[in-house]
């Protein structure tokens, strides 16, 4: 695997402990649908709650979540509607974003709730 691939699987994986950490269900992982993925899929407090990942190893180029373009979250927002759907789903639902910054021992993660209208 490569190592970026490697640092983003880690990403996911403090992401996701992260979230269990907060109370919430994880229901899924890497959901895909059509070009798109949805990192983790979790429910809380009656919420539906779809998690774009995004982990560097510095910040040396800004921070990891500003990579989130807008045509990348149009295609999520796509993969959300279609998860809903395909689910039956009728729970509110968000995006959020995990931007994790991994710099040798140390790990900065930063949540942003409902992140697609800030």
């Amino acid at each position: 695997m490569a190592t970026h691939n490697e640092l983003g699987k880690q990403g996911e994986d403090l992401a996701a402990d992260f979230l269990i950490n907060k109370g919430h269900r994880i229901i899924a992982r890497n959901y895909r649908h059509e070009r798109a993925e949805v990192d983790i899929i979790s429910s809380c407090s009656g919420m539906v709650i779809f998690t774009e990942v995004k982990t560097r190893s510095t910040d040396h180029y800004g921070y990891p979540e500003v990579s989130v373009t807008a045509k990348k979250k149009e295609m999520l927002r796509n993969a959300m509607d279609h998860y809903l759907f395909e689910n039956n789903i009728k729970e509110e639902a968000r995006f959020d974003i995990i931007s994790i910054v991994m710099k040798g021992n140390s790990v900065e993660i930063h949540h942003i709730e409902d992140a697609f209208y800030h």
